[in-house]
């Protein structure tokens, strides 16, 4: 009886030691592709969540696959703290042994941070963005007939297009009217990383946070 119970205990070790060997090497080929759809220099960090990890490489398929790519630009544009999930992952281990490029997720979401300065570098020229987490504010001048006028406005944030776009809703020191006028996008050229699509965008305490998403992606190598 005590071989057994000691023999059940060296499996149960080997076990969880081989879970974790083959869930680094997944993870590591998974990092590998994710860099290569990012056009990454670096290697993002990878985790591959559930346990136990065999299950899922056996059945070749990962419900959740978490990554981190860091700050990166896209299109010109500096997005801080790139971060994702991949969903329903399928990963047959054969494909992934011998690299091949047959891995898709049914659903990738990924979210970045675009800092005040980023915000301001986009605004029109001599018009100011501030906020303080809650909303943002601009401030400048605008022309009015031979004037230039001072003015605060109110910006309202929409996503357009595949684009962030600020536009002022309340404004002071103008007419109404001029606020139409007072706007601008940030633009991702050449898109995000997955193809992804930005679905919101909401003011944070760094500048402005986007979501964005893409079903049935391929992660190639």
């Amino acid at each position: 009886m005590r071989k057994l119970i000691v023999f059940l205990i060296v499996l149960g070790v080997l076990l969880v030691a081989l879970d974790r060997v083959a869930v680094a090497g997944v993870e590591r080929d998974l990092a590998n592709r994710i860099a290569a759809a990012s056009d990454l220099s670096g290697t993002p960090t990878v985790e591959i969540e559930g346990i136990p990890f065999l299950t899922q490489a056996v059945s070749g398929h990962y419900p959740e696959v978490r990554f981190n790519l860091g700050t990166l630009t896209y299109g010109g544009v500096p997005v801080k703290n790139l971060r994702g999930a991949a969903y329903d992952v399928t990963a047959p281990l054969t494909d992934v042994l011998q690299n091949r490029a047959d891995v898709r997720a049914g659903r990738v979401t990924v979210s970045g941070t675009l800092t005040r300065a980023t915000i301001d570098k986009y605004a029109p020229r001599g018009v100011k963005i501030s906020g303080n987490g809650r909303r943002l504010v601009a401030s400048g001048e605008v022309t009015v007939g031979v004037r230039k006028v001072q003015f605060n406005a109110e910006m309202r944030v929409v996503v357009t297009d595949g684009a962030i776009r600020l536009q002022a809703e309340k404004i002071e020191g103008v007419p109404d009217q001029l606020a139409g006028f007072v706007g601008y996008t940030i633009p991702f050229k050449g898109g995000l990383p997955f193809d992804v699509k930005i679905t919101g965008v909401e003011n944070v305490a760094d500048g402005l946070e986007f979501s964005a998403e893409a079903s049935d992606v391929p992660i190639r190598g």
